[in-house]
């Protein structure tokens, strides 16, 4: 996949800053594949590799759509309740099919995005401010629709979704390849993209030129509630279970991560697609080699947080 990279000029940044904003995650990645493949056993084996790709899939889809969002200089952190929402619905309707139960676990997740988009747009609400009340209220609903209880899933089709294979590739890998191509395409080839990337670099400028800030505005955070759902649905047919209370919880942070650490600024108008894609790895692999060295699940969170202020500092060296 070409790496999908969009922006606009803000004059000089600062070269090695700059450089390591463009091309650090690979060199990250590049060094820990290296040194886990020293010091870790079985790590360059075709079953560890899957099992990393798989676990890294959902965090991908709510990246992938986070980067748009944070392309117009947004932000979304009601992921993981919508990631929630999307679980519980499931469950209701797959006594009606899977084609049912998934469309209708796409549409909440729309129906929310275009709620945090309608208020940041139209409103005018902060994102953080707008996200915030969705990530409190969304996984709450999601209680309520469920129960508060733990529901198995059985349709055949849905686990084949988080469990299947197709020649032997996993369907969540292929899912998240999809996805990604896709989101590329419409960064670097489609007119939306564009305008993604103008309105994150001057927002009053683009509407000065005419372009319908609203509109691309309502429609990055519906794109990312879908992906969030999308994810959610991934999620639940991985663990054959409908859980509202654990499904994405604190995936915002993972998700928000692999974005900046793949250099998209949080200042917007640059969005980098294949960039996202390496840090949700560079995470993920991170988080497998600490574990498989002992180390707590806490710790990992712990160097997540570290790489975001790193990543952050970064971007202000470079602009």
């Amino acid at each position: 996949m070409a790496e999908a990279t969009a922006g606009v000029g803000s004059g000089r940044r600062s070269l090695p800053a700059g450089w390591l904003q463009d091309y650090g995650v690979y060199v990250g990645l590049a060094l820990l594949v290296l040194v886990n493949a020293l010091f870790t056993p079985n790590f360059l084996s075709l079953t560890s590799a899957r099992v990393q790709l798989i676990q890294v899939a959902p965090v991908l889809l709510v990246a992938l759509g986070l980067a748009l969002v944070i392309g117009t200089e947004g932000i979304d952190i009601s992921v993981g309740s919508i990631m929630a929402l999307a679980a519980a619905v499931i469950p209701l309707y797959l006594g009606y099919g899977f084609a049912v139960a998934l469309a209708a676990a796409l549409l909440v997740g729309a129906l929310a995005g275009a709620f945090n988009g309608f208020l940041v747009a139209f409103v005018g609400v902060q994102p953080i401010v707008a996200t915030l009340a969705l990530l409190v209220g969304g996984r709450g609903l999601a209680l309520v629709i469920a129960n508060g209880q733990l529901k198995q899933v059985r349709n055949e089709t849905l686990l084949a979704l988080g469990n299947g294979d197709v020649l032997g590739i996993p369907v969540p890998i292929l899912l998240t390849a999809v996805v990604a191509l896709a989101v590329g395409f419409v960064v670097r080839r489609s007119t939306f993209g564009r305008q993604v990337v103008a309105i994150g670099g001057n927002r009053a400028a683009a509407a000065l030129g005419g372009l319908p800030v609203r509109r691309v505005l309502l429609g990055v955070y519906v794109i990312s509630g879908v992906l969030a759902a999308l994810s959610g649905v991934v999620t639940t047919a991985r663990l054959t279970a409908s859980d509202p209370r654990a499904i994405g919880d604190l995936i915002e942070l993972e998700a928000i991560t692999a974005v900046v650490v793949g250099g998209t600024p949080l200042t917007g108008g640059r969005v980098r697609v294949l960039a996202t894609v390496a840090g949700a790895i560079l995470m993920q692999l991170i988080r497998a080699a600490l574990i498989a060295n002992n180390f707590p699940d806490s710790i990992a969170r712990i160097v997540q947080a570290a790489i975001i202020v790193a990543a952050v500092l970064l971007q202000r060296r470079a602009s």
